[in-house]
């Protein structure tokens, strides 16, 4: 369960808070798959593309890591 603290009565840095954490969680794809019925080829095919995009992103990051390509370079105002 997600639970953000208010201080000072600034809820509009609550509510980023919350929408930050909702958004890692993955609340707001999750809510947005239950509007509409999914049928189960479509289901399917979705979580094929979503586990080859996870696969894809792990070599990917395996590979900067040996050295094998460079790491994407940060913007200068990025954190």
């Amino acid at each position: 369960m997600v639970q953000i603290f208010v201080r000072d009565n600034n809820v509009d840095q609550a509510l980023k808070a919350l929408k930050k954490k909702m958004q890692r969680e993955g609340s707001f794809r999750e809510m947005k798959r239950h509007v509409h019925y999914e049928k189960p080829s479509e289901k399917r095919a979705r979580q094929k593309a979503e586990a080859v995009r996870r696969a894809r992103k792990l070599a990917r990051k395996r590979a900067q890591r040996e050295g094998l390509i460079p790491a994407p370079k940060k913007a200068p105002g990025a954190r």
